[in-house]
């Protein structure tokens, strides 16, 4: 997954911290351009694959001190710490593994060999660091370093999984 540099620093600084809070940071993301910059940060309890609005309050409290403190993001923003929610973003590895039987949409940077850059299907696992995915045309096989973005899609499957993320796959 590609992430700036800015975005890969303030993930950097901000994992110690969620995890003095027993936290964990899925991802943050610079978003939009100018005066009107937001930086999201999705963060969750690795227990639960939730964050309660407290929790959010602490996180960003402390967050926005370091960030003033290091002063690496330049010009004006708006912090926003929120839960990756149900139909998370995709972001490591691991979580292509963890929800492996769900339904995901993957964008790549650049065309397959049949000239296909999105695609959907249920996630099948990572076989050397290729994302197998099963889709309506049939197995997908995509290198994990080329993935553009990637999500779950909210299914009936999805709501009914379990909260805790680590036992998604359990059904």
């Amino acid at each position: 997954m590609r992430i700036t540099p800015l975005e890969s620093r303030i993930e950097t600084l901000a994992r110690p911290i969620a995890a003095e809070m027993g936290l964990e940071i899925v991802c943050a993301r610079m978003i939009g351009e100018g005066g009107s910059r937001s930086l999201q940060v999705m963060a969750e309890d690795p227990a639960t694959g939730q964050i309660g609005i407290e929790q959010c309050a602490a996180l960003s409290r402390s967050l926005s001190a370091i960030l003033d403190v290091e002063d690496i993001v330049q010009g004006s923003y708006r912090l926003e710490i929120s839960s990756p929610g149900i139909d998370r973003p995709l972001i490591r590895l691991e979580d292509f593994i963890v929800y492996q039987g769900h339904e995901a949409k993957i964008e790549t940077d650049s065309p397959n060999a049949q000239g296909q850059k999105r695609f959907k299907g249920i996630l099948e696992g990572v076989l050397d660091n290729m994302i197998q995915l099963q889709t309506e045309q049939g197995p997908a096989s995509i290198a994990y370093e080329t993935i553009r973005k990637a999500k779950l899609v909210l299914t009936d499957r999805l709501l009914k999984a379990p909260a805790n993320a680590k036992h998604v796959t359990q059904a």
